[in-house]
């Protein structure tokens, strides 16, 4: 059983602390957070809590450290687990800088420690057939893949959130949903090499906008368009195109709370074939493999070059966004 610290007790940090309690793999024991109102919530649960970092990584019966802190945490909290023998279990985004996302990940190698990065989408059922899918070549050659994921619930976030901050997440519907779409781009294309973004602030007052398309380009001219929005109704579709044929993914209700996928695939020369799969707990999923892969099982599978890449394109999409131009990434 690894014993893990969650570090960040907001909505999502007790959301995945909710999950690891019914985990046979991984058990939270301690939670971490300056507010004694999201520490008073877990201690009812029976887990102990501190406000201060620091006990995490003293304590030798921990294991693991699991991130949902700010953004702007992430590379140092990482190197301190590094340096006291812990695992890392990081939210999104790994980093905010590709300079410091490499420094964290070289420090985790170095100390011979795994990592896991919140992208459970990956985790999907639908999502592992899509992936299948391209590999075996059933769709042919990979084109476009086109994304969206967009939702409302941030409308009832108090203004003074740190994630609707323009210094702790400048971009934020980059950060809330679209930095996922990103991820599953990556794990279909490989690494973008360019990208173009366009954030606006339309129908709230957020200071980090409400509105985000970017368009990812990839080797051999293959592209990604997404669209992340902070003040609509729930929309969650995937689409990969390709010379062959094409799958779409039709989320049913928001991940957090998953009533299901609606999917259609095409070939050329047959007739549409939709299917539905059922709710799936991707999240314990992810958190398990990075549990399993600590244990000696099966290797995590989000490698280091993928989420090296993903901290890549999370630069260089913020930096399109506030300039306008179209950004190379190296």
């Amino acid at each position: 059983m690894i014993r893990a610290a969650v570090v960040g007790l907001g909505w999502w940090g007790e959301l995945l602390t909710e999950l690891l309690l019914t985990s046979d793999v991984m058990q939270p024991v301690l939670g971490i957070d300056p507010s004694a109102d999201s520490r008073a919530r877990i201690a009812e649960r029976g887990i102990e809590v501190s406000s201060d970092f620091q006990t995490a990584l003293d304590r030798d019966d921990i294991d693991a450290l699991i991130l949902c802190s700010p953004h702007r945490f992430h590379s140092s909290q990482i190197l301190a687990a590094a340096s006291a023998g812990k695992h890392v279990f990081c939210e999104k985004p790994f980093g905010i800088t590709s300079a410091d996302a490499e420094v964290a990940l070289d420090a985790m190698e170095a100390a011979g420690l795994q990592v896991g990065i919140g992208h459970e989408r990956r985790f999907e059922p639908a999502v592992l057939e899509m992936q299948h899918r391209l590999k075996s070549g059933d769709l042919g050659i990979p084109l476009v893949f086109e994304g969206n994921f967009s939702q409302d619930k941030f409308l009832a976030l108090p203004p003074d959130n740190w994630r609707l901050s323009a210094t702790e997440a400048p971009v934020g519907p980059l950060s809330a949903t679209g930095i996922h779409l990103v991820d599953l781009a990556i794990s279909l294309l490989g690494a973008p090499v360019e990208v173009f973004a366009r954030l606006s602030t339309q129908a709230t007052t957020f200071a980090n906008g409400d509105t985000l398309s970017v368009t990812l380009v990839f080797e051999h001219g293959r592209t990604a368009v997404i669209n992340a929005i902070l003040t609509t109704p729930f929309i969650g579709r995937i689409c990969l195109i390709g010379s062959e044929g094409w799958m779409e993914i039709r989320d049913r209700s928001h991940p957090e709370n998953s009533t299901g996928w609606d999917v259609t695939t095409v070939h050329r020369g047959s007739d549409p074939e939709t299917r539905f799969f059922p709710p799936h707990r991707a999240v314990l999923d992810n958190l398990e493999s990075f549990a399993k892969a600590i244990s000696g099982g099966e290797p995590y599978p989000v490698s280091r070059q993928e989420i090296s890449a993903n901290v890549k394109a999370f630069e260089a999409i913020t930096r399109s966004a506030f300039t306008g131009e179209i950004v190379s990434i190296q």
